[in-house]
């Protein structure tokens, strides 16, 4: 496996390849000589200047006015990692967590942060090696950085905090991980930055994408159970509401479709639910807003958002505010709910699929009354989609002030970013449970035959998930459909 070179512009190609189990990433020779230029910049600004410099030879935050001693340097960068290692609530994915070092590998990458190449190295050599610090979901902002989060990334530097090795959870010292010592500016640099929330939401925009496919195939073979009309997929319709996302997935349902017998056959209703029939109009927003919300997340994924940033050709380093993720925070919350919308759709074409309808029988189960059959997944699915939408509501809408009222205006990004992985996961529940009663229904078509894709699907899906005859214990059957989901990809012709 080639090594992903960091330094230069990465794509979500590039960025997939760094989550491969495996993969290795290094830094171009150019950033290697950018990150030398700044850090003897840095280096002569200091011993030459008298003046403050904000992190660097002062406190942080409301302390912004203390001075540091030069002899306190590097102790005052060791003190900021540890007194900022707050975090609390779950542990992170393995994903989240190898997408937060490539991410701050990148955003140092530029020469803008007066950190040493050791430092970089340090952390390429985690990434290398799959020793992956322990990160907690609780404890940022979303402003001034990613500050908790980014502190126990960086505790294994120093040789504290813990990590993981392989699945195993070890102390950095058992995981004979290089240790280093801090210098100027290098623990402000490391904890100073959005990368916890990026890297949520690119890791959440990779399983968006993978959901957002399942929702179409699924969503087409609830269609062809239901007996549905094609019409409201007729290119011509989508051609006068022109909007991208409609227009690909009245294409991808067309596509899906393609030589059923069963959308060929004649049909009694005139028009069928919104759940079906609007199906290019909902599937297609919530795909507007992920390609928009993906476009934001590769301009922070090869960004710098540390403080304060350095400008060797210009002579200047200046205080700002590139760390605070509003941007970011308000397009996470944007995500969650077009993911939502997913699942909300999606339990709705469950409901109607054990309704009774279009001679299905009711709950999709011979002789209902002796048994529920798929009564009671569709509660499920109801119930998931209302935690969905309880966590739908926005959290950069929110502003808590912090240091002292230094910082008096945050974005909650974190916050986003962990309730919109939440969301993907709970719609991955939602569409599991959707083809659970997809391929039930299906099966009462017989003998005709939906399309090749359908069929293969099918096919494939009840090698993991018997149909059902009576009643049986169905949580298993759930989690099985769940797995299904999680392990295969979305191409079946």
């Amino acid at each position: 496996m080639k090594k992903i070179v960091l330094g230069r512009p990465l794509t979500y190609s590039d960025i997939k390849e760094t989550l491969k189990k495996g993969a290795q990433v290094e830094i171009s020779v150019e950033a290697i000589e950018r990150i030398k230029a700044c850090k003897t910049f840095l280096d002569d600004t200091l011993d030459q200047s008298p003046d403050p410099v904000y992190g660097i030879n002062t406190g942080f935050g409301f302390l912004h006015h203390k001075r540091i001693d030069n002899n306190d340097l590097e102790k005052l960068q060791e003190n900021l990692l540890k007194s900022h290692a707050c975090g609390l609530g779950d542990k992170m994915p393995d994903e989240v967590v190898k997408l937060m070092l490539v991410l701050k590998i990148q955003s140092l990458s530029y020469g803008n942060s007066g950190v040493s190449l050791k430092l970089v190295e340090a952390l390429i050599e985690m990434f290398n090696r799959n020793i992956l610090p322990v990160v907690y979901s609780f404890g940022s902002l979303g402003a001034s950085g990613d500050l908790a989060p980014l502190a126990h990334l960086a505790l294994p530097l120093i040789g504290l905090g813990k990590v993981s090795l392989n699945g195993v959870e070890m102390t950095p010292t058992e995981a004979k991980l290089t240790r280093i010592l801090l210098e100027p500016k290098e623990g402000l640099a490391l904890i100073n930055g959005t990368q916890f929330m990026t890297a949520c939401g690119v890791w959440a925009i990779l399983q968006a994408e993978n959901l957002a496919d399942w929702a179409d195939i699924i969503g087409a073979m609830s269609f062809e159970a239901f007996d549905g009309k094609i019409d409201a997929f007729n290119e011509l319709l989508q051609q006068i509401r022109p909007h991208p996302g409609q227009i690909a997935v009245a294409a991808n349902f067309r596509k899906i479709l393609q030589g059923s017998e069963l959308i060929i056959q004649p049909k009694k209703q005139l028009q069928d639910p919104y759940s079906f029939r609007c199906i290019p109009q909902v599937h297609g927003a919530s795909r507007d807003v992920l390609n928009s919300v993906s476009s934001v997340f590769q301009i922070e994924a090869n960004a710098v958002s540390d403080n304060p940033n350095i400008f060797p050709e210009q002579h200047l380093i200046l205080s700002g505010g590139n760390f605070h993720g509003q941007v970011l925070a308000m397009h996470l919350d944007f995500l969650a709910i077009a993911m939502s919308e997913l699942g909300s759709i999606s339990e709705r074409r469950t409901f109607q699929m054990i309704s009774g309808s279009r001679d299905l029988p009711l709950f999709l189960i011979r002789n209902p009354g002796l048994n529920s059959g798929f009564m009671i997944p569709q509660y499920t699915a109801a119930s998931i989609v209302n935690r969905n939408k309880i966590l739908c509501t926005p959290a950069s809408t929110d502003s808590i002030p912090s240091s002292n009222g230094q910082e008096d205006h945050v974005s909650m990004g974190a916050t986003s970013a962990v309730k919109c992985l939440e969301v993907l996961n709970n719609l991955r529940s939602i569409l599991a449970i959707e083809i659970f009663n997809a391929a039930q229904a299906l099966e009462f078509r017989r003998p005709l035959k939906s399309s090749i894709i359908i069929e293969n699907l099918h096919t494939s899906f009840r090698q993991m998930v018997p149909s059902i005859n009576a009643d049986v214990e169905m949580q298993q059957m759930i989690e099985n459909s769940q797995e299904f989901l999680r392990n295969n990809s979305c191409q079946w012709d």
